[in-house]
């Protein structure tokens, strides 16, 4: 089994920032594209930023020059660096990773349990 862990969200001011964490651990073989999606209540989660096992990046148009992603793949670990927060960035962050266990196995999705970030006017 394979566990996602996120850390690193909370309350801040309109203009601030935040650093979201996510780790996975368990079995894990091997890491394909890692990425941050976030959700509101009634809505879709929608992606906000991805980035490939080769560091290539892909950012929603509303967090483009304000968020960037970047992963730690000795730690099995990505990171979205959030500035210049805004109202409407408010939502529950969930993290995602595409994860093989095994060498013969195909990459599936994982999620983490979500972590909120709450941005004031």
């Amino acid at each position: 089994q394979v566990q996602l862990v996120e850390s690193g969200g909370g309350l801040v001011q309109a203009g601030g920032s935040l650093r979201l964490s996510c780790a996975a651990s368990g079995s894990i073989f091997s890491i394909n594209d890692m990425g941050w999606y976030r959700q509101t209540p009634g809505k879709q989660r929608e992606l906000v930023a991805s980035i490939t096992r080769g560091d290539i990046t892909n950012y929603s148009d509303s967090v483009k020059g304000r968020f960037t992603i970047s992963r730690d793949n000795a730690k099995n670990t990505v990171y979205l660096q959030m500035n210049s927060l805004k109202p409407e960035d408010t939502a529950v962050y969930y993290c995602h990773f595409l994860v093989s266990t095994h060498w013969y196995s195909a990459y599936r999705t994982y999620w983490g349990q979500g972590t909120q970030v709450t941005c004031s006017s």
